[in-house]
């Protein structure tokens, strides 16, 4: 299940990259290689309709993460402090007990 879901993450990752840089900013980014894509969307162009397919590629990223981070703990049934050794290498002398007490 993870797996998938990790290869989704990759592929809405993609998608939003590709999003972003199709929109139109002062440098046109990869708009300008979509020269006829204006008539297609209507009279307001491509940028209402790419404001709201990133916004929804974001949406479905974070979700998706999130579930990646339910599933992956599901998996985990102990902390990363539960490998720790409790027990020490100083070797016990008379004076260290002494402070002890």
């Amino acid at each position: 299940m993870i797996s998938t879901l990790l290869v989704v993450q990759i592929i809405l990752a993609i998608a939003i990259v590709i999003a972003v840089l199709l929109q139109k900013s002062s440098s046109m980014g990869l708009g300008a290689y979509s020269g006829s894509n204006e008539s297609m969307f209507g009279a307001k162009g491509p940028a209402s309709f790419l404001a709201k397919a990133t916004f929804t590629l974001a949406i479905l990223f974070i979700a998706n993460t999130l579930a990646m981070g339910y599933f992956y703990n599901q998996d985990k049934n102990q902390s990363v402090t539960d490998g720790i050794s409790t027990s020490t290498s100083v070797p016990v002398t008379a004076e260290n007990n002494d402070t002890k007490k």
